[in-house]
């Protein structure tokens, strides 16, 4: 009797191992397809570029943050300045002949960086304004 069952116990491994080979087969047939998957797509432009905007809002909060007082306004003259380099955007996408919705939006963005740009010197004057001595 006790070799009948140790026969018995040892079919069950047998068919317990086989299926748990199968299943091995599935999973690492089901893995190589994802790895050659990632191979073949490239990563997503969004997340590249909001990985790099994310990075870039948390070393400018820090640049800013170690900036001392006295040095405000002139920061703030240079980063009007260099924020007003999206003109050159939007002077490119009004700039073709062709009357469409990219020549709108160029338009617009157009006045809202000559807004930027002005109003943005004219703040940083006033600042400036505030240090000089009064007569």
């Amino acid at each position: 009797m006790e070799i009948n069952s140790l026969i018995e116990r040892m079919e069950k491994v047998k068919v317990a191992l086989t299926e748990i080979n199968n299943h091995a087969t599935k999973v690492e047939a089901s893995l190589r397809q994802m790895a050659h998957s990632t191979e073949i797509s490239p990563t997503d432009p969004f997340v590249i570029g909001l990985t790099v905007f994310i990075l870039a809002c948390f070393v400018g909060y820090y640049v800013v943050w170690k900036v001392t007082p006295a040095l405000h306004s002139p920061l703030m003259a240079v980063t009007n300045a260099i924020s007003s380099v999206i003109i050159v955007g939007a002077l490119i996408a009004a700039g073709p002949l062709e009357s469409g919705v990219s020549a709108i939006f160029g338009f617009i963005a157009v006045t809202l960086a000559a807004i930027n740009i002005f109003g943005g010197f004219m703040v940083t004057q006033r600042m400036l304004a505030m240090f000089s001595k009064s007569k």
